[in-house]
Formats: C-alpha cells, sequence, structure tokens
C-alpha cells in the first residue's frame, strides 16, 4: 500500500565509527616512517641533519606535524564498523579499501584490552580470535564502555539471541573462582629455575672471563647483560600476569590481568585443545603448578601463572568437563631398558589414558603434564628410529587442532601400536559424542 515504507533488509546494520581519539594514535605513522628510514640508513640521516638550519628545521615540523595530523584523520574517518545479523564488518582503508566480514560463529575469543594509555584516555581495544586466521581482528580504539557493550552484543549474537534484542543482553554475569595474590606471584617468580639459571650463569661467567682476562670492561660487559635479562623477564612477568583474576560465565572462562596495560581475556568454552599442567622443580614443595592452554585460533596461552595443585585442577575441571587430572600413581613410567636412550631422564616421562582424556607427561626438573581430549585429536602417528626399533621402544604423536603435538615418548612397541589403535577409536567416538561449541551455551 502506498504511504507504508519498505521494511529494512534483514542484513542492514547501521555502520559506527571509532572513538574520536583514534587519530592520534593513527597520527604516529608518517613519524615512523622519517625515524624508519633514519634507523635503516643512519649515517645518510646525520649527514642530511647536519645540512639543515634551524629554519630548516622548523619547516619541516610544520610540515610533518599537520600531515600526520591530516593522516591520522583521514585513516579515521574513512574507517567504520558494523554488525548484522551473521557477521560483523570492519571497512578500512584510505586508497586501498578493505572490507573484512567476520562471521559470528567463527568468533574463538573477543579480547579487551586497554594500554596504559588507552586506561587514561577512558578508551579500549577490541581484540578478535576468529578460525583460520593467524593475524587478529581488532577495533583500535572504542569507548571502554562502547567495547564492552559491543562485545556482549556480538556474543549474544552469535550464541543466537534476536538481533533487536542482542544488544540488550548485556555482559553475562560472571563468578570469580581465582586471584592470585601479588606477593604469590612474586615469590614463583623468585623460584622459577629459569631465573636462578640466568643469575647463575651472571656469576660464573664473569668469573670465568676475570680470570682468563683480568678485563675489567669485559667482566662488565658481560655480566650487566645477563643480570639485566633475568631481572627483565621476572619484572616483564610479574608486570604482565599481575593481579591475575579468573571468573566464570556462560561465555567461558575470563581472565583479567596487567600491571600497566589491562587485558579482559576470554577461554571460549569447548574450545580448548590441550591443557599442560607445568610444575617446576622449586615449586613442588608448596604444590604450585602452572596451567597452560592451546585454543585453536586463538593467542591465549597461560589460565593460571601459579596456583595451588588443588585449585587448578578443579580450574582444569571448568575448561575440560568430565576431565579428572590423573595422579601421578596414575602415570605408567616406560620400559627400565628406555634408559639406554635416555639414562635418568626416562623417569620424567609418564602416560595415562582416561575414557576422556591423552595424558603424557615429560621432564624431570620442570615436568610438564599435557592433557588431550580424545574429541579434539586430530590425527594420531607412531615414529620409531633405529636404536629405539633395537630396544622395541616407540613415540607415540598426537596431533591437535590448534596445530600442537603431544607425544608419548620411549613406550614398548607392542603397547605404542596397540595406542595407536585405540586412540584413532577413541577420537573418532569422542567428536561423535561431543556437544557442539557454542557461546553462551
Amino acid at each position: 500500500m502506498a504511504g507504508i515504507p519498505a521494511p529494512p533488509p534483514r542484513n542492514a546494520a547501521v555502520e559506527r565509527r571509532l572513538h574520536p581519539v583514534t587519530p592520534l594514535r593513527r597520527a604516529w605513522a608518517p613519524v615512523a616512517v622519517v625515524v624508519g628510514w633514519a634507523v635503516h640508513d643512519p649515517d645518510q640521516a646525520q649527514r642530511q641533519l647536519t645540512r639543515l638550519t634551524t629554519t630548516h628545521l622548523l619547516i619541516g615540523l610544520a610540515v610533518l606535524i599537520p600531515a600526520a595530523a591530516l593522516y591520522g584523520f583521514l585513516t579515521w574517518w574513512f574507517t567504520h564498523y558494523a554488525v548484522t545479523d551473521t557477521e560483523l564488518r570492519i571497512r578500512t582503508g584510505l586508497l586501498f579499501r578493505r572490507t573484512a566480514h567476520i562471521r559470528l560463529e567463527r568468533i574463538q575469543a573477543i579480547d579487551v584490552t586497554q594500554p596504559l594509555l588507552a586506561r587514561v584516555a577512558g578508551v579500549a581495544k577490541l581484540k578478535l580470535d576468529v578460525i583460520g586466521t593467524g593475524k587478529k581482528d581488532e577495533l583500535a580504539f572504542l569507548g571502554a564502555d562502547e567495547a564492552r557493550a559491543l562485545r556482549a552484543e556480538l556474543l549474544a549474537r552469535a550464541a543466537g539471541f534476536a538481533p533487536e534484542t542482542a544488544h540488550e543482553v548485556g555482559e553475562a554475569p560472571a563468578r570469580q573462582l581465582l586471584r592470585v595474590p601479588p606477593g604469590v606471584l612474586a615469590v614463583s617468580l623468585l623460584l622459577t629455575g629459569a631465573t636462578w639459571g640466568t643469575l647463575l650463569a651472571a656469576v660464573v661467567v664473569p668469573t670465568l672471563l676475570w680470570l682468563a682476562t683480568h678485563n675489567l670492561w669485559t667482566v662488565l660487559a658481560t655480566a650487566l647483560p645477563l643480570v639485566g635479562a633475568a631481572g627483565a623477564s621476572s619484572a616483564g612477568r610479574f608486570v604482565g600476569e599481575y593481579d591475575w583474576t579468573v571468573a566464570e560465565s556462560p561465555d567461558g572462562l575470563r581472565i583479567d590481568h596487567g600491571l600497566l596495560d589491562r587485558a579482559h581475556e576470554t577461554v571460549p568454552p569447548g574450545r580448548v585443545q590441550t591443557v599442560r599442567i607445568v610444575e617446576p622443580l622449586l615449586w613442588r614443595r608448596r604444590r604450585w603448578v602452572r596451567v597452560e592452554l592451546d585454543v585453536a585460533g586463538s593467542s591465549n596461552s597461560v589460565l593460571l601463572p601459579v596456583a595451588p595443585r588443588e585449585i587448578a585442577e578443579s580450574v582444569v575441571a571448568r575448561v575440560l568437563p568430565g576431565v579428572t587430572v590423573p595422579t601421578g600413581k596414575e602415570l605408567s613410567r616406560p620400559p627400565r631398558r628406555a634408559a639406554r636412550c635416555r639414562p635418568l631422564w626416562w623417569r620424567g616421562h609418564g602416560l595415562a589414558v582416561t575414557d576422556a582424556v591423552f595424558a603424557a607427561r615429560h621432564g624431570l626438573l620442570r615436568r610438564s603434564l599435557a592433557l588431550v581430549p580424545h574429541a579434539k585429536v586430530q590425527s594420531v602417528r607412531l615414529t620409531q628410529g633405529p636404536w629405539r626399533r633395537a630396544l622395541r621402544l616407540a613415540d607415540v604423536h598426537v596431533d591437535t587442532g590448534a596445530n600442537k603435538t603431544v607425544t608419548a615418548r620411549l613406550r614398548d612397541a607392542g603397547e605404542a601400536a596397540e595406542l595407536l589403535r585405540s586412540q584413532a577409536e577413541r577420537s573418532r567416538t569422542g567428536r561423535r559424542d561431543a556437544p557442539p561449541d557454542r557461546w553462551m551455551a
């Protein structure tokens, strides 16, 4: 009938722009080009600078600063994003246009990060892990509240909420499971073998150099970088893992951490490929462990930087429902003849196959127990070199969807052949019975 407007197209969406502070970030690009040229050819850059007068420098700054500001403004002006029923569209490009169509069902995780200056400005960066892409797509920057609201809307639409109500769902409620105290984190870093190994090298190597050369400058040139490397590694981890908090919500486990740069990450449900429980030697008396992850298409790699083993296993049970972490007594060691391949170190290897997971341990000083759900195993392989064939030993490798491999080493050849056959059947059954990977399931 006349006078009745036509309904909007199903995938019609309103395009939005990034936060107005974004041009300040992008205006650095022309400046970075000049700095990159100077670093690439410092001699030529120095000769050019010596020829410039004060007038030339002022003219150069008068041209460069407005050009940088104009570039930042134009890149912001020509960048838009829109949310449709099925995808997130990001349109960028000043001269060469690029439009990314990100299917919502292929999103692995949506993280909100706030570098230090972004926290001061009240803005945040939205990062998206998408299946099949090696690099994260991102929206930088959005207002902090807008970023959280957009994240909640994307998750709601991916979970199947109607488009007209998705923006009203809001962020799913979360229940805190664990918070790592700063003191515990600091002690755990001091008890890390890598830190002490670097400090030991900083003492031993300069001492040997002094005995050999008696040159103080040689000793200082060697000792200072080693001490700095040990301190920088520990300090960097402390700053990045400060105030580590894990909370449970319908859209997965949420992780918040960072002293200067604050990150809000999500471990999506049902998409974890491998969980590793790491137990350094100096942590065992306190029964502390570190929990690491492999998530297909995601850069999330740490679940817990340090936690008591009992608490860590309870968190692992939420990431891998129905999985019980095998104890040391439940892990079978390789046969004693494996000592001919790896004297002493063969004792660090172990294997347990339950109804839910393939579990393999390696390491004697730094133990690492890898848990792979049967449904996540993509392929199984058996390898056997000449020496191990003579000893009737073999390695069994399981490959996961995160392009990682977990290996049960130095197994009896007959056991390995049976494991190869049975694991293929377990994987097929596990994929058939596994629930679908859905947000807010």
